[in-house]
Formats: structure tokens, sequence, C-alpha cells
């Protein structure tokens, strides 16, 4: 088994320049990838003002600019990372990069971790194309069903851990969904685990009520690939990255949020690629286009179903009358 290649994590943007070979057409686009570790992929490869560019994200990460990324013999090179122990002076665990070409019409690549001792690990993958954003929908036209109660308040029918073999946070309490772990900071992964829904959804209206404390951290999943944040409203992270916000993709005209401790109402719209926020009953994202799945995200197919799934990980929240209304 590929040990920390399932704990991989970065969003990686870089324009390539200079005397680098051209980007070979059929690369071009936004891709699905399927790696055989499991983690959820994603690539995206253009060309701006006659140079290509490459965005690349595997599991979870931010989006930072990486320099050195080179099209060689029909080959994209992408270096990843360097990950320590102890910070950035630390000592070296390994290093990552990723390798992408076209072989028989299909998009493969392979993620590569070279560790001290000169021993490399391969994660190869495959790349399922997505198609071009639809037009934006018109909403007054689509028609939604019956709502469904997603939680009883009762237990956790209907729920189940993202990774089995993390700890459970979560518990039944008072008729709330509640997950208390002790980690205090936002980093991206913890020993604790994230929360699905054993259903799938296409598109709907998801209603959802939340209780963050000041300076902790969560996230609403929709379709299990976008991440409507949950943060307080004076939150270190605001913008692309606070409540309101779809996480790093999609900014709030606004910050609606409340302050830590009180309790908060998500109602989220989701048809095609479009998603469109309401925040403590004020509208902040009005049926925009995600270019893309965001960190943490279960799968990067754009045009598959997905679960609701609720990060636990990060810190401790409170969930109550989680009800969606999928579209007919």
């Amino acid at each position: 088994m590929m040990s920390r290649l399932l704990f991989l994590s970065w969003m990686v943007f870089s324009t390539i320049g200079g005397n680098a070979d051209p980007i070979p057409k059929e690369m071009l686009g936004d891709w699905s990838l399927n790696l055989k570790s499991g983690e959820a992929g994603w690539l995206s490869v253009s060309e701006k003002d006659g140079l290509p560019s490459v965005a690349m994200a595997v599991d979870v990460g931010s989006i930072k600019p990486l320099a050195n990324v080179t099209v060689k013999e029909e080959k994209i090179h992408i270096p990843i990372k360097k990950f320590r122990k102890g910070g950035k002076n630390g000592k070296l665990v390994r290093t990552t990069r990723a390798v992408v070409w076209s072989e028989n019409g299909k998009l493969v690549g392979e993620v590569i971790s070279l560790f001290p001792d000169g021993r490399e690990e391969k994660d190869p993958f495959t790349g399922k194309f997505v198609p071009p954003m639809p037009p934006k929908p018109d909403l007054a036209k689509v028609k939604f069903g019956k709502p469904l109660t997603l939680f009883n308040g009762k237990d956790l029918t209907g729920w189940k851990l993202r990774r089995p073999e993390k700890l459970n946070g979560w518990s039944v309490k008072d008729g709330l969904l509640v997950n208390e772990t002790p980690k205090t900071d936002f980093s991206a992964t913890g020993v604790y685990g994230n929360l699905r829904t054993e259903a799938v959804f296409e598109d709907f209206k998801l209603h959802v009520e939340f209780l963050i404390e000041k300076d902790r951290n969560s996230g609403v999943y929709l379709r299990g690939m976008y991440e409507a944040q949950v943060v307080d409203r004076d939150s270190r992270m605001q913008g692309l990255q606070g409540v309101g916000a779809v996480f790093g993709r999609v900014a709030p005209s606004k910050n609606a949020g409340y302050e830590g401790g009180k309790w908060q109402t998500y109602d989220l719209t989701l048809v095609d690629r479009h998603i469109t926020v309401i925040l403590n009953g004020e509208k902040v994202v009005d049926n925009q286009p995600v270019p893309g799945p965001t960190g943490g995200a279960m799968h990067t197919d754009a045009m598959a179903p997905g679960p609701i799934y609720l990060q636990g990980d990060h810190t401790s929240v409170k969930y109550r009358n989680i009800v969606l209304m999928p579209a007919e």
C-alpha cells in the first residue's frame, strides 16, 4: 500500500514559459483524475497568451503558484513539493512530482514520491475529460421535489465516515449532529474523520444549520465536490476562504456571517455546476459557475452524482436541520 501517498495534498497553478515545448492539443481542457491510491485528483491544462498553463489538485490543499513546470517530448513535468518534518527547515521526508502525457488517445500520468533513501513510490492515474462549463441555468424553470430529511436527530442512520480507518468524533446529542475533536488548528488533515451521506445526489437545494465556535473550522460539501465554508464571521479566513464562500473558488458578495457560537443557516442550490449561496437569509453567491472542485473533494467528476459531506477532520462543530430537495 502506498503509505504517505494517501495524504498527498496540493493545488498548484503555474504558467509555462521560456522555450518549453507546446502541449499536445489532445491534453488541453479539464480532467477528472482516477488515481490508483483512491485520492481525488483534478487537472486543468490550457493556453493563455500563447503560453501553456497548468493547474493540478490531489485531495486537499490551497492555491499556490508553482514554478519550473516543463513540457518535454509531449509530457508535462510538474514539480510538486518538498515535505519536511519539523517545519520549513526540518528533516526532509520526501519530494513529490507528477508527469502527465497522452497515450492511445487517453490522458495518463503518475505522481512520484522520492524519499531520502532513494526509494520511489508511484501513484499512476488516468484522466476523464470534463466537458466545458454549461450555460447558467434558469433557476425559475427548475422544479424541486419533496424535502428529504437527511439527519433524523436521533442517530447516524444514512451517514458514514468517508474513511472508516479514521477516528469517529461524530455523535448525536440533544437532537444535534455533533463533531468533537481535540484539534483546534486549521491544518488540512487530521486523525478524525469526515462524515458523508450514504445516498448521492445530482441537482438540489440544501438547507443546513451550523454552530461553529470562534476560530474553528468545518465545511459542507455539495455533491462531494464543492465546499461551502463553515467559519465564524470574524475568522482570519475571509473572502474566497471565508464564510459564504465556495472555498477557494467563488467569493461571497459580502460577509453575512454571525459571530462564533451562534447558529447560522445555509440555503445552497446546486444546478449543473452553478451554485447559489444564501447565508443567514442573505444571498451572497448568485447562480455562479464553479470552475473546478475545491480542496478535500471526494471525487472530481463534475458529471457524477455525489453525497453531502461534512468536514470533521478540522475542529469541533454542530449541525442540525439538514434537509435536501432534489431537482425533478
